[in-house]
């Protein structure tokens, strides 16, 4: 079982967007899913891509992804990775597949001098949260995420 991570390639646009259905559901938020294969696509695949997707493949089968973009912290002076979405199926975890993508990510930080690679993690994850933690990631429990959609969005929007 050799586990492998690639660049995701405009023909893994089907994959992706199964494995994103598949992560609303196993995280109890499908109704949440708005998005569409084509808008997928369009964001990864266009002629300016600000998201970018690696695909875990075990034996030449996809298995996972990480769907990321890049960061900036004003406070350290350089760009980072946000991780957006990493997701295994289920049948292929602990083989390695999660830490395949998060290696990746890490190696591209390296590479380019990023100053971190960061995620969110839902509080009722248990499994995740120890896989992180397994990996050394710390937690940011000073930092509460707040979030503007929907009608708060358009009211600010509009003044």
């Amino acid at each position: 079982m050799t586990v492998t991570v690639r660049p995701a390639v405009p023909a893994d646009a089907s994959t992706i967007f199964g494995f994103i259905r598949a992560l609303a559901e196993y995280e109890k938020l499908l109704h949440e899913v708005e998005a569409t294969q084509a808008d997928l696509a369009g964001h990864l695949f266009g002629e300016t891509p600000r998201l970018f997707c690696d695909i875990a493949e075990q034996d030449g089968a996809p298995v996972g992804f990480a769907i990321w973009f890049y960061n900036y912290s004003t406070f350290r002076g350089r760009h980072g990775i946000y991780l957006e979405d990493l997701f295994v199926v289920p049948e292929a975890r602990g083989i390695g597949a999660g830490k395949a993508l998060l290696r990746a990510l890490a190696q591209r930080c390296e590479a380019q001098g990023l100053a971190r690679l960061e995620w969110a993690v839902l509080n009722w994850n248990a499994p995740a949260i120890a896989f992180y933690d397994g990996l050394g990631a710390a937690s940011q429990s000073e930092w509460t995420v707040r979030r503007l959609t929907d009608e708060a969005l358009r009211k600010l929007a509009l003044g």
